[in-house]
């Protein structure tokens, strides 16, 4: 199978033939075409190999992007590449009813006493769980998915590697009502930074996974991340001031 793939950071003969080494490395690629001129890659590749795989091992100064591909009547597309593309609520589903189940354990938890304060932490409490669990399935692949977009995951990686214990212990903090106010302030520092992170991704139309449930279920980048963050930032704002 043959793929070709959008790479930017290259400025000369040596960057071409360091993106040639590095990729090289990796099982599965028998063929490397590198274009300096159109800024592109082609793999021949004996096996799927994801994106991920392909940008943890440049340097990080090469963005690698898929190329999406367009049929024409002239064009034969390889019927071992085409995807069939499935809409973002489709892609979307296994986030949205986490997060239904979340909310509707939070006003269970609270149907005899609604006390919104309460009730925010324990949400925050149960999403910091949740969202942990996920990331805890598959945590050998984990920590390069979420360096793709984390600006501090990318200069700390050890940073990346104890973020879903981070959150775990942020879960209990607010489900047993200790240290809030700490707590609350890293959360705050902590989904400040990924959300930096998930604007710029969005605002420069990469395509890549979203680490917010792991690996194991293959999200894309979506404004569904950016409002995720944003609704357990302001809760952390409300709870603070």
């Amino acid at each position: 199978m043959k793929h070709t793939y959008s790479l930017k950071g290259m400025t000369c003969g040596g960057c071409k033939a360091s993106v040639e080494k590095h990729l090289s490395q990796i099982d599965g690629v028998s063929a490397i075409e590198v274009s300096l001129e159109n800024e592109e890659v082609s793999l021949s590749l004996n096996k799927n190999i994801a994106i991920e795989v392909l940008q943890n091992i440049l340097p990080q100064k090469f963005s690698i992007t898929e190329i999406p591909l367009q049929r024409t009547s002239n064009q034969k597309v390889d019927l071992f590449t085409v995807v069939e593309e499935q809409s973002k609520l489709k892609q979307l589903q296994p986030l949205l009813i986490i997060l239904f189940y979340i909310l509707g354990a939070t006003l269970l938890l609270h149907y005899k006493n609604w006390d919104i304060s309460a009730m925010m932490l324990d949400f925050m409490g149960l999403f910091f769980i949740v969202f942990s669990f996920f990331k805890m399935l598959d945590l050998k692949n984990f920590p390069s998915s979420f360096r793709m977009y984390d600006p501090l995951a990318k200069k700390i990686p050890f940073y990346a590697w104890m973020y879903p214990f981070i959150e775990t212990a942020l879960g209990l903090l607010f489900l047993l009502r200790f240290e809030i106010t700490i707590a609350l302030y890293s959360t705050l520092v902590i989904l400040g930074i990924t959300t930096i992170g998930v604007t710029k991704t969005l605002l420069d139309k990469k395509s890549i996974q979203c680490a917010c449930l792991g690996t194991a279920l293959k999200l894309p980048m979506t404004e569904a991340t950016f409002i995720e963050n944003t609704i357990m930032l302001v809760m952390a704002a409300i709870m603070l001031f």
